[in-house]
């Protein structure tokens, strides 16, 4: 199985995620999957910036990355996979692609959001598709850091 965990943060690429991280899971590739900024080259070389020496790193739409993985192109590396969103990766498991884990980073405050724990803040859309994340068999959890116990995310 390729993908090592799931990481949904809203920050997608930052010193968190490339240096502690980076230690925990010691991916061979980081995928950043978001429509949007696949399509934005100055966001992407901003965060290809920040990459450790020796890993590849994906800045592309689901839509790719589904076909990607569907097409064996990563399956002898260890893939640590960033999405914004939750929806994201019902599509990833929709298509049949496995998925181990989903840890919850950063997910921010905004109108209409209720705030879960310090750093996560979701609408209810989101919830439903954290729910169906986790109907699909993938448990979720809060984990702002490698170091933070697993806190299971409940719906309740």
């Amino acid at each position: 199985m390729p993908i090592a965990v799931a990481r949904i943060d809203q920050r997608m690429i930052h010193g968190i995620v490339v240096n502690q991280w980076f230690a925990h899971v010691q991916p061979k590739r980081y995928m950043v999957v978001d429509d949007l900024v696949s399509q934005d080259e100055v966001q992407k070389a901003a965060m290809r910036l920040s990459k450790p020496t020796g890993t590849g790193m994906s800045i592309i739409d689901t839509k790719k990355a589904i076909h990607n993985f569907k097409n064996g192109n990563y399956d002898n590396q260890k893939v640590f996979l960033i999405v914004k969103q939750p929806e994201t990766l019902i599509k990833f498991l929709e298509a049949g692609i496995e998925i181990p884990r989903v840890d919850l980073g950063i997910m921010f405050d905004a109108d209409g959001k209720e705030k879960i724990s310090k750093f996560i803040s979701l609408t209810e859309q989101e919830k439903k598709d954290l729910e169906r994340i986790q109907n699909l068999g993938v448990p979720v959890y809060i984990k702002y850091v490698p170091d933070d116990q697993d806190e299971p995310y409940s719906t309740k």
